[in-house]
């Protein structure tokens, strides 16, 4: 016959779990109010995440400790995967996917809150249309926006996911979007998930080529714009392209 294994604590623990439950309570609640993390620690914010959910027996600000420890900041544990997530000590397959769907929902609602317009006049624009389709993404990807003469915009196609560096084969596909729609114009965009939204020489080099091939049919680069977060960089007020067709 096994024996039962009775498992007792301390008053002294007793008591530190009754703190940190009243503290996380706390850290809920300015939230709740507030409206923002700001008054908190990196380690708080984590852990009241995940004090949110339910079945987790490890302490929750220990464990945000060891997320912080494991992926540098609160940015590095939002861009990792739910199962390197997962493997940290402390963590569920709950909590994990709790946080995995923090990004997806912050996507969504800064799609839901731009002004994404059906007719793109100026760089502010163009800006908030790339952000409405890029800011928050877990990969990189390219996109194509036609435009008509009065810049309208008249569709959209996702060209690739992967480095812009690795496109050599996407020219085809933008000149076939760019027909298929007869797009007077289009706008390019991709992002840098994690990164700076500089450009890198290959991402001026593909857009170079890009632009002469449709330049070739008469068709406008308007600009090239790269997201990163929140953030937007535009080669054309960079002065890296020209949207002018060269005279040939």
């Amino acid at each position: 016959m096994n024996a039962t294994q009775i498992t007792f604590i301390t008053d002294a623990e007793r008591k530190t779990r009754d703190i940190m439950k009243s503290s996380l309570l706390q850290f809920r609640e300015q939230v709740t109010e507030s409206g923002t993390f700001d008054t908190l620690t990196d380690v708080q914010t984590i852990a009241t995440v995940l004090s949110m959910v339910k079945g987790g027996s490890a302490d929750p600000v220990a464990t945000a400790e060891k997320l912080l420890d494991s992926f540098g900041s609160i940015k590095g544990i939002m861009e990792a995967r739910p199962e390197q997530i997962a493997k940290v000590d402390g963590m569920t397959a709950a909590r994990a996917d709790m946080i995995s769907m923090i990004r997806p929902l912050v996507r969504l609602w800064f799609r839901c809150n731009q002004e994404v317009p059906d007719r793109i006049g100026n760089s502010r624009e163009a800006e908030n249309y790339c952000l409405s389709l890029l800011a928050a993404q877990r990969n990189e990807k390219f996109y194509v926006v036609c435009l008509s003469a009065k810049c309208g915009v008249i569709g959209r196609r996702c060209i690739s996911e992967g480095s812009l560096a690795e496109v050599s084969a996407y020219p085809r596909m933008v000149m076939e979007t760019v027909l298929n729609y007869n797009a007077h114009s289009v706008l390019l965009c991709h992002n840098h998930p994690g990164g700076t939204c500089a450009p890198s020489p290959e991402d001026i080099s593909s857009t170079l080529q890009l632009q002469r091939l449709l330049n070739g049919v008469g068709v406008l680069v308007l600009d090239h714009i790269i997201v990163a977060n929140d953030k937007t960089y535009s080669m054309i007020q960079h002065g890296d392209i020209d949207y002018r067709i060269k005279a040939r």
